[in-house]
């Protein structure tokens, strides 16, 4: 079975307190994109796991994607398989790429093996793999909170804009920005901001608390960020924690000169 895993972007994302279990809690709004890695599985009388596409950071044996598959194989009577990713999303750019692969794993292992496990039952597994990858269970745009793990729906749709988005090629990691935020609590949700104001008026509002740090450390990836404006962006943000960057259009443009030598990815909107 085939199936293609998708990537999200983050409208807003407020970094509210560090917890006692040392995460975070956090207020952010998932929204899909359709910019896919390419996963199979097939049966097989072992269980292996072999990539393709872009070089996946990390041992073989510690991909999110092995690690779905021994989570199910707990509580499941499950034969081996064959899983291979063809990897087209870019790692350490703040897309969810490798828990969105994680994510499709259990879905479609759910469908292999005819195991019946709801929405909500796959959430919960996918919360055991990473703080985002529950959101990659569902179909629609999601607020998340407490670690991004809790989700509920949001009134929003971008269906009719345009997408770019770009990738300086600079790899940030989870917990190096995780390290440089400062915490607190907005004056302002996230989801009364989307649900609220006009689009025009998310760049006055909807605010991603990582870009103060990484921009201060990186910045190129601010500069992206003013390009996209200037190139008549009516929004643009850094997505999760980096190192990609995107703008909302209201119509298709073209814009691979201007991000030269970057991955830039672009494309209509559900």
């Amino acid at each position: 079975m085939v199936t293609f895993p998708h990537c999200k972007i983050n409208l807003g994302l407020n970094v509210i307190a560090r917890r006692g279990d040392g995460f975070h809690d956090i207020e952010t709004c998932f929204y899909p994109i359709p910019w896919t890695d390419i996963l199979e599985i097939i049966p097989s009388s072992k269980l292996h796991f072999d990539t393709t596409g872009l070089v996946i950071p990390g041992q073989k044996q510690e991909n999110l994607c092995l690690k779905a598959f021994d989570l199910l194989k707990k509580d499941f009577d499950l034969t081996p398989v064959h899983i291979h990713l063809h990897k087209l999303l870019p790692t350490g750019a703040g897309l969810g790429g490798g828990s969105s692969d994680a994510a499709f794993t259990l879905r479609t292992l759910n469908e292999i093996f005819n195991l019946n496990l709801s929405v909500v039952q796959l959430s919960q597994y996918a919360s055991i793999l990473g703080s985002d990858c529950s959101f990659f269970t569902q179909q629609d745009a999601m607020l998340g909170t407490s670690r991004g793990e809790i989700l509920t729906p949001i009134n929003v749709s971008l269906k009719g804009k345009f997408i770019v988005l770009v990738n300086p090629e600079i790899h940030v990691s989870t917990s190096e920005a995780y390290t440089g935020v400062v915490t607190k609590k907005s004056t302002l949700s996230i989801q009364s901001i989307i649900e609220s104001k006009s689009l025009e008026k998310w760049k006055d509002f909807l605010i991603n608390d990582f870009e103060e740090c990484v921009f201060k450390k990186y910045p190129r990836i601010g500069e992206l960020k003013d390009k996209l404006y200037q190139a008549g962006a009516v929004y643009a943000s850094m997505s999760g924690s980096g190192s990609a960057v995107f703008g909302i259009f209201d119509q298709a443009i073209d814009l691979r000169e201007n991000f030269d030598g970057m991955t830039c990815w672009s494309g209509d909107l559900n």
